[in-house]
């Protein structure tokens, strides 16, 4: 009896080991779970743009990697794949493989607000598992008539790379589209956001190219703008150099003669009216863009002042050439839009950080005429001609103290004017590289040499 007793109690402790042993063994086995690849995707862009379905959950690193945080629910992943927002659909800009065969997805949304990665199947390039390809836009119906003109010219519904939050990185390609007002502009392309339905038309401007992009339909009019003179009740007003070179023109419409009427005949008095609308804002709204200045004191513009002013006439004032504007460049970590973009600073030569950026020394300003117009293809230009179209980041240390740098590759830019105060804006696509020195890695040489970096706002 004795016997049997021992017996049984020996087999049930041999039974409870080799469980034990087969727990240690499946928790060994998790955590060795690591990623032994990851590969930049480096296609087309709008081919990698996809949309979460809730079957997994969005992490700081592969989720079945040690240490992995929760960016975003499976619940949440399932209400941005069936959101009517474009913001919501994702690009997926990279992948890594597991030892356990298993492929991982890092994706950001649109808005550049969410960042990590999901799990996306066994099946090299394919988007399998908690995500899958997406359309964010389709095809849509040409209008009747394709030559258009901007219906509100300014800073409201301007041309766009692509429609908003439609592509990752889709940038407006003008900021306000007040002097394009009397383009004209050709529709080549019509597009719907698949999600919220919204229809845009892609229009090309023979005279200004930097204004193509894609524009809200209803920001379009087939209607010509008006800019017919009434010598009855208006009267021109001439800017010009004092070489005789015309600058600008503008109207003073409506006028009114001595008894606060408004002229009805040619050659009527307005003297009062006319001068009390010839400004100095006037003047800057006109003379905007040009990189030229009225002072109202001249001599010159003081004496076309002073006599009377009658409808039909046209009022000569002098305007002066402005002098060259030195224009910093504000770099941006681009996340999407502006609003949410990492400001990128110069390397102190002490912490390093994702958006300290060891920027190379430039002796050449972005310079031009005060207040006259530049391209985004005049900032890119500069930044080629200055090697400034990659940049890095020092080496430092990511919170799970693994060697780390960011690279940063040119992405887009914005049109503005030439000015000593405005900053003109550059945007850069990170890509974050671990395990390796960054280029711009060098030992401190003897006697410090300080870089001109005067150029970075």
């Amino acid at each position: 009896m004795q016997s049997r007793l021992s017996k049984s109690l020996f087999l049930g402790l041999a039974v409870l080991s080799l469980g034990a042993v087969s727990v240690s063994t499946t928790a060994q086995a998790a955590k060795k779970t690591k990623v032994t690849s990851t590969t930049n995707l480096s296609y087309k862009g709008s081919k990698r743009n996809v949309q979460s379905n809730g079957k997994n959950a969005l992490y700081t690193k592969p989720g079945v990697v040690k240490g992995a945080k929760k960016v975003l629910s499976k619940n949440s992943m399932k209400k941005f794949g069936t959101s009517s927002k474009s913001k919501q659909y994702f690009r997926a800009y990279q992948m890594a493989k597991t030892n356990k065969g298993t492929h991982y997805y890092k994706v950001v949304s649109m808005d550049g607000k969410y960042r990590g990665f999901v799990y996306g199947g066994t099946k090299k390039g394919t988007f399998a598992g908690g995500i899958k390809k997406a359309a964010t836009t389709k095809n849509a119906t040409m209008p009747s008539t394709t030559t258009m003109y901007f219906a509100k010219p300014g800073t409201q519904n301007v041309t766009w790379s692509a429609p908003r939050y439609t592509q990752y990185g889709a940038s407006t390609k003008v900021s306000d589209t007040t002097a394009y007002a009397n383009d004209e502009l050709t529709v080549t392309k019509a597009v719907k956001k698949s999600r919220e339905g919204t229809l845009y038309y892609y229009v090309k401007d023979a005279k200004n190219p930097e204004v193509n992009g894609y524009i809200y339909y209803k920001a379009l009019t087939a209607t010509k703008p008006s800019n017919a003179f009434n010598d009855k009740t208006d009267v021109k007003v001439n800017f010009k150099t004092t070489d005789g070179t015309d600058v600008k023109s503008t109207s003073l419409t409506g006028l009114k003669d001595a008894k606060g009427v408004v002229s009805t005949a040619t050659g009527t008095d307005v003297s009062t009216d006319a001068k009390s609308k010839i400004t100095p804002a006037l003047a800057d709204a006109t003379l905007k863009g040009t990189g030229y200045t009225y002072t109202a004191t001249d001599t010159m513009n003081a004496n076309a002042l002073a006599g009377s002013i009658k409808t039909g006439d046209t009022v000569t004032l002098y305007v002066v050439k402005n002098q060259n504007a030195n224009t910093k460049i504000h770099f941006y970590g681009y996340k999407g839009q502006v609003s949410g973009s990492d400001d990128l600073t110069v390397y102190d030569g002490k912490t390093a950080s994702a958006t300290t950026v060891v920027f190379p020394s430039v002796t050449n300003a972005f310079t031009g005429t005060a207040d006259t117009a530049y391209t985004a293809s005049d900032v890119e230009a500069y930044l080629t001609a200055n090697s400034l179209k990659t940049l890095y980041t020092p080496s430092y240390k990511d919170a799970n103290g693994v060697q780390t740098y960011v690279k940063y590759d040119f992405n887009n830019a914005d049109a503005g004017s030439y000015s000593t105060s405005v900053n003109a804006h550059a945007f850069y696509k990170a890509t974050v590289v671990t395990g390796k020195a960054s280029p711009v890695d060098v030992v401190t040489p003897t006697t410090p040499v300080t870089p001109n970096t005067s150029y970075v706002g």
